[in-house]
């Protein structure tokens, strides 16, 4: 029988906050990065371990709109909010992906006594101009997809394919609203933060760095940089995979279910 996502929603001062919870065990608290258009069935390969908790961050996917957010700060103090609101009885594990691999490394940096292992997913954050990301704002539209993953025909099923004129208009509805929200967190510094190698360094929490190969869009010269930074990580480096590593190659959720298991 197949395994479902429970939907749980939370007031977090005064912004209705989505979390698509799956699986039972251990939690799990998942950090999407800029978008929410991929989902989150990945999650699907750690629910016969781990409970998994993949929030929309305010102003994205199921959450509400968040005028307020200013900087990467404020979702600092709304994830720290969110934790005190679920009231696990587990010190969860932390997962980010791209931009919410950023968000975990500031939030683990500045608390991480609340969390067991992060696990970084092709984490953006790190602006080193010799390990240059693409610049999103440069791409046309239609050339995304060959951005997001090594084998594009992975990253097309997520997006509108002209037969379905209600999901094309809802699809650009989201990114739009999604988009706005970005662009005040990426006012302050663009994707990333000047000091973010420091804030690695406060994690001592075992982490462990997941990057494809074939990214395109934060290269994968940029994983050694997280992994020497961090007080206690190992590094997983897949083969034939883009930025949406964990669609393109699933075996790599399991890796990381194993990790947080051990």
């Amino acid at each position: 029988m197949a395994v479902e996502f429970e939907t749980l929603e939370y007031d977090v001062g005064g912004t209705k906050t989505v979390v698509k919870a799956i699986g039972k065990g251990k939690p799990v608290l998942f950090l999407h990065g800029a978008s929410t258009l991929e989902g989150f069935d990945f999650a699907e390969g750690l629910a016969d371990r781990f409970r998994v908790l993949c929030a929309s961050h305010p102003g994205f996917g199921f959450s509400g709109s968040a005028p307020h957010v200013t900087g990467m700060s404020d979702m600092v103090v709304h994830y720290l909010d969110l934790l005190d609101a679920m009231d696990l009885k587990e010190k969860p594990h932390l997962v980010g992906f791209s931009m919410g691999g950023w968000m975990a490394t500031e939030l683990a940096a500045v608390a991480r006594e609340r969390f067991d292992k992060v696990v970084l997913v092709a984490p953006a954050g790190l602006n080193d101009p010799a390990h240059p990301a693409t610049n999103l704002g440069a791409l046309a539209p239609q050339d995304l997809p060959a951005y997001l993953a090594h084998d594009v025909s992975v990253a097309l099923r997520y997006f509108p394919d002209g037969s379905d004129a209600a999901f094309a208009e809802a699809f650009g509805a989201d990114r739009a609203r999604e988009g706005e929200t970005l662009g005040r967190l990426l006012a302050p510094f663009g994707m990333g933060h000047p000091n973010l190698r420091r804030f690695l360094g406060r994690i001592n929490n075992p982490a462990l760095v997941v990057w494809g190969e074939e990214d395109r869009l934060l290269p994968a010269s940029q994983a050694s940089l997280f992994v020497e930074a961090l007080p206690d990580a190992r590094l997983i480096l897949v083969e034939d995979a883009g930025h949406f590593v964990l669609q393109e190659k699933p075996g790599t959720v399991t890796k990381i279910g194993d990790f947080l298991a051990g």
